[in-house]
């Protein structure tokens, strides 16, 4: 399913009261099964003015707005480019997926070079943001028995084991899934509703899955080639683009 940018994304996300360096779109439509009345989730870096950072008056670290536009549900937010950065640095696969979402709304030269430097700052800890992401969406399931958190929690145990297993970062469960026999019925529901029930012809299956998935994504981080720590070579030129682009505004 090609998933199509709203042409007024970009008008949003350059209301925000700072120059951006990236928006990108996260959430269900970043992860392949988005439904009609999903909101859409707009992540961003802003960059703070020097002023804003060295004196007693600091700038916001992170804006956050919500609203609606055209009938769609917004969810908005961005984080300064040092706040970006070092969370980028601190093993967050979500900012990861933030940066390297192929859902662009607006771009910059900066934006090109934090993705240049995102494979080296990737390490076999990424694994557990998977793996505690998954046991957060897990239980929402077993409260709720809602089909969005059993697909969550699908989607974030292939794609850190995807992660651990290649280096590369994938995010769509459709592509992803593509050993799970029941995942295109699943997004399918999800596409339809967008708190609708689990099937309960599947949930065997799901019960079956996920620990066994659980399971390979541990191994996998055991098993990765990915080092235990960030490029020391990548972290120091991401300290030197906050600065120079810090400098530079």
């Amino acid at each position: 399913m090609t998933i199509e940018v709203p042409s007024w994304a970009d008008q949003v996300v350059h209301d925000l009261a700072y120059p951006l360096i990236f928006a990108t779109v996260s959430g269900a439509h970043l992860y392949g099964f988005a439904s009609a009345d999903s909101d859409l989730d707009l992540r961003a870096a802003h960059l703070l003015p020097a002023a804003e950072v060295v004196g007693l008056r600091t700038g916001p670290e992170t804006l956050q707005s919500d609203g609606w536009r055209d009938g769609v549900e917004l969810d908005v937010v961005s984080h300064d480019l040092l706040k970006f950065a070092r969370l980028l640095h601190s093993r967050n696969g979500y900012v990861l997926e933030q940066l390297l979402s192929p859902l662009v709304v607006t771009t910059s030269p900066v934006h090109a070079e934090l993705i240049a430097l995102a494979p080296a700052l990737v390490t076999r800890h990424h694994a557990h943001h998977y793996l505690g992401f998954a046991a957060t969406q897990e239980r929402l399931f077993e409260r709720t028995g809602e089909l969005k958190p059993a697909l969550y929690t699908l989607r974030v145990l292939l794609t850190g084991l995807h992660l651990m297993r290649t280096g590369l970062l994938e995010t769509d469960l459709g592509v992803l899934g593509a050993g799970l026999p029941y995942v295109p019925e699943l997004i399918g529901r999800k596409r339809e509703a967008e708190h609708g029930p689990f099937p309960s012809a599947i949930r065997a299956d799901l019960a079956r899955d996920v620990p066994r998935l659980r399971a390979e994504l541990e191994a996998a981080r055991d098993a990765s080639a990915l080092p235990e720590q960030a490029d020391r070579g990548a972290v120091e030129a991401l300290h030197q683009l906050v600065v120079r682009t810090r400098l530079s505004c």
